[in-house]
């Protein structure tokens, strides 16, 4: 799987919740003031390769708003990435990424389990009033 340069053709939102994930990964391992390509390509491909499918899609904007938040957390130059890091033409291989079992896979996007996690909650919210009530009788 490859993550290529994204060109938005139809700009719809995008699934993945990038405002709320953790960029450690990013900002402690690429870092100022020469920002190595090897450390930063390295961590931009453990955080972003999980999410290739919706970045891929070029229906939406997941790439724009992903790229938004990694310069706004890390402070980083427009252009670092797509300048430093680059495996193919195809974009950046994706295929030898550990990805870790609590982040996405391909098969299990963070737009269904971001959706599935906002249900949960929801239900977990009704269920906790209901009770809440009963017991006010």
């Amino acid at each position: 799987m490859f993550l290529t340069p994204a060109v938005f053709l139809n700009h719809e939102g995008c699934p993945v919740d990038f405002e709320h994930q953790n960029y450690t990964i990013i900002t402690s391992q690429c870092r100022r003031p020469k920002f190595p390509a090897n450390n930063c390509c390295t961590a931009f491909k453990e955080f972003a390769c999980p999410y290739a499918v919706e970045l891929n899609d070029l229906t939406n904007d997941c790439a724009t708003i992903m790229f938004s938040y990694i310069r706004t957390y890390g402070n980083y130059p427009p252009g670092l990435f797509a300048n430093k890091c680059r495996d193919t033409k195809q974009g950046l291989d994706c295929t030898s990424v550990n990805i870790s079992p609590s982040s996405p896979s391909s098969e299990d996007s963070v737009g269904n389990n971001g959706r599935r996690q906002a249900k949960t909650q929801k239900l977990l919210s009704v269920v906790g009033c209901f009770l809440i009530l009963l017991f006010q009788l």
